[in-house]
Parts: structure tokens; C-alpha cells; sequence
């Protein structure tokens, strides 16, 4: 899935979102990096929206995980791993049943949880330019 978007406008985003959603294909582990401010938050909601979700979608940084449900009626998982202390935390919330379940996990901080990420998650950098726009990596 190596490719890159550019976002260089907030205007833009709706469209990066739906070349993201394209090059998707049956992936369904995608673990954002990026600084904060980056954007994560902000491009993963463009991405939910593109996927039919009509929830309010917000970054779950105190929940740990928020689900939605996209446009087929299946689940999406929006993971915030900010304030992990140990991996433990993740693991009781039972982080192993939404990431294996086969339905869409997105994780923003995957770097706190880096010996829990499965071998076939697509690593998704976003950096900010000088310029203010963004660069969204896939691996």
C-alpha cells in the first residue's frame, strides 16, 4: 500500500480521505503517527465519514476506543492510545478481540503499543509541512 497524499488545504481533505478509502482494500489495521497537531484525529474522522459513518466521531483519549458503524452496518474502531501508561491497559480492554475481529481499527499513538500492533497493520504517517499542509505516508 506504499503511497503518499497530499493535503494541502483543509479543503482537501474530503478527497485524500477517499483516495485513502480506496487504496484500503481488505487492510483493515491502520496505525497512525504523526505529531501532535499532525492531524490524525482530524484525517481519521474525514476517513470515517467516507465510510459511511454518521456518529459524531471525536478522538477517544479518555475512553481508549470509540466504535461507530460505517454505511454497510459494520463496526469501525477508533483507538487514542495518548495516555497508555502499560500495555496491559490495552490488553483489558480487550484491544485483541477489536483488532482480530476482522472489522476497521484505526490507532492514533500505536508507538505506546508498538510489541501489540499485529505484523499486518499499515503504518500511516501524517506530517506537517512548512507550508502548513499535510503529508499522509502508507506503508
Amino acid at each position: 500500500m506504499n503511497m503518499e497524499i497530499s493535503i494541502n488545504s483543509l479543503d482537501e481533505i474530503k478527497k485524500a480521505a477517499q483516495e485513502f478509502v480506496a487504496a484500503m482494500n481488505d487492510r483493515r489495521v491502520f496505525a497512525f503517527y504523526g505529531k501532535m497537531g499532525a492531524g490524525k484525529t482530524t484525517f481519521i474522522k474525514a476517513v470515517c465519514e467516507e465510510l459511511g459513518v454518521e456518529d459524531v466521531i471525536n478522538s477517544p483519549t479518555f475512553a481508549i476506543v470509540n466504535e461507530y458503524v460505517d454505511g454497510n452496518g459494520e463496526p469501525v474502531y477508533h483507538f487514542d492510545f495518548y495516555r497508555i501508561k502499560k500495555e496491559q491497559e490495552v490488553l483489558d480492554i480487550g484491544y485483541e478481540d477489536y483488532v482480530y475481529s476482522g472489522h476497521v481499527c484505526f490507532m492514533e499513538w500505536p508507538e505506546l503499543i508498538e510489541n501489540l500492533l499485529p505484523d499486518d497493520a499499515v503504518k500511516v504517517t501524517i506530517e506537517e509541512e512548512t507550508d502548513g499542509s499535510r503529508k499522509v505516508s502508507i506503508l
